[in-house]
């Protein structure tokens, strides 16, 4: 009697083992074992966290000129309850910004009514609309994995096109007039300049969606070598030549990215409009109506305001020595007045040809000391050089990077694969 419970554990413990060795091997419902159930069960949910299984899903893209209630009405959604969404939820996503192009998805019922849409906001974020009973938005940011890439070669016709062969988006090429604006003129880039190139990717599943920082780079400009390394330590956040001083100056080279010099500074011009020769005390920085125009340097507005020769334009003064002028613009930034604080970098306008002008450009005017002088032959003061607390851990970063730039520089073969056409459709410097 005294092992009868023994014996009766061992037989429910055999029992058991079978009915669990047998649940596994036996269909459920359509047919799917247990194991390829739950396999089925995680699968289904998709790339936003949602259980595909339970829904209907549609995918498309916003057509241009549709609205929130134009993507919604199709799928039975009540009126009331999409202006209730767009209301309540406007602090987290305005659906007055749905872009056409963009992707979505619509996740209904059985009987076709949507109870769930996520919209693609970019590359990297996506917006979940909860259609159900008490409507709801959340903004969710896709996972992005960073990598560190290195590009270099040797430029046969300009640094967007040198990098393109490469497959290297030319974001890049952006990124290194941004770390080198104010000693290499990119408007000036000759066949034969050479670079090498450290700088972050951006991936997201994958796929690259940014361009991160420029780590470290070499610039070879009419055999001059140009060296960069970006330092980040407390509240230092720039990129410094190879002595430890700031690559960033007083002044940027040019007011616009990316376009080309239509006409320099002189003492003599002919003047397309008034046929007559005089001088020209300005820089003519030709680009598409509407490129923004950015301010030099930090400053205080002098003037903003139109001009019958000028057009729409605006004056900064920067301080005792230095004075900037930009002209011709199609419309001036909002907030630009007399007395407005800007700082380098800040849009103050847009390209455009009002005043005496025949074409969309901005002139770009530079005053010294009272005087108008030609900004491409002056010699830019510089910011700050790395403070000395954090110099030793400067020069640690910048002899590890140096090994890398000081690979020589050969040219590359051109891809066999050409870039995709979004990639084309960015300016190149």
């Amino acid at each position: 009697m005294r092992d009868r419970p023994l014996l009766v554990v061992a037989a429910l413990i055999a029992i058991g083992t079978f009915l669990v060795i047998r649940a596994n091997s036996l269909p459920f419902g359509n047919g799917a074992s247990m194991d390829s159930l739950i396999q089925t069960a995680s699968l289904s949910v998709d790339e936003y966290g949602i259980d595909q299984s339970q829904y209907e899903v549609l995918d498309a893209v916003v057509a241009s000129d549709e609205t929130f209630t134009d993507l919604l009405t199709p799928y039975k959604v009540d009126y009331k309850r999409i202006v209730q969404l767009a209301s309540e939820g406007r602090d987290i996503f305005d659906v007055r910004q749905l872009r056409a192009r963009r992707p979505y998805r619509v996740y209904t019922d059985t009987a076709g009514v949507a109870r769930v849409m996520v919209y693609e906001k970019d590359q990297t974020s996506f917006v979940i609309f909860n259609l159900g009973e008490n409507p709801t938005i959340h903004l969710k940011n896709k996972e992005v994995s960073t990598v560190i890439r290195e590009v270099s070669g040797v430029i046969d016709s300009s640094l967007y096109t040198t990098l393109l062969d490469q497959d290297i988006h030319p974001a890049v090429a952006g990124r290194m007039s941004e770390v080198f604006a104010w000693q290499i003129d990119f408007y000036r880039i000759q066949k034969g300049d050479a670079f090498r190139i450290i700088f972050e990717e951006q991936l997201v599943d994958g796929e690259m969606v940014d361009v991160g920082e420029i780590l470290a780079a070499r610039f070879v400009h009419m055999e001059d070598d140009f060296f960069g390394f970006y330092f980040d330590e407390g509240n230092i956040n720039e990129h410094y030549d190879e002595t430890g001083k700031s690559l960033r100056k007083a002044f940027l080279m040019a007011p616009v990215d990316f376009s080309r010099i239509s006409s320099g500074f002189s003492s003599n011009r002919f003047h397309p409009v008034q046929k007559r020769y005089k001088a020209h005390l300005g820089t003519d920085y030709a680009a598409d109506r509407g490129t923004p125009i950015r301010a030099t340097g930090d400053g205080i507005v002098a003037e903003a305001g139109y001009g019958q020769y000028n057009g729409n334009y605006v004056k900064i003064k920067h301080n005792a020595t230095y004075t900037t002028q930009y002209l011709h613009m199609s419309k001036i930034a909002s907030g630009m007045k007399p007395g407005t604080r800007v700082r380098q970098g800040q849009t103050i306008g847009y390209v455009g040809a009002t005043g005496l002008a025949t074409g969309n450009h901005v002139c770009y005017r530079f005053w010294k000391n009272g005087q108008q002088v030609d900004h491409r032959r002056e010699k830019m003061p510089s910011s700050g050089p790395i403070p000395v607390q954090y110099m030793n851990d400067f020069e640690v970063l910048r002899d590890t990077y140096m090994v890398q730039l000081s690979t020589p520089i050969t040219p590359t073969p051109k891809s066999r694969f050409p870039m995709i056409e979004a990639h084309a459709a960015v300016a190149a410097p």
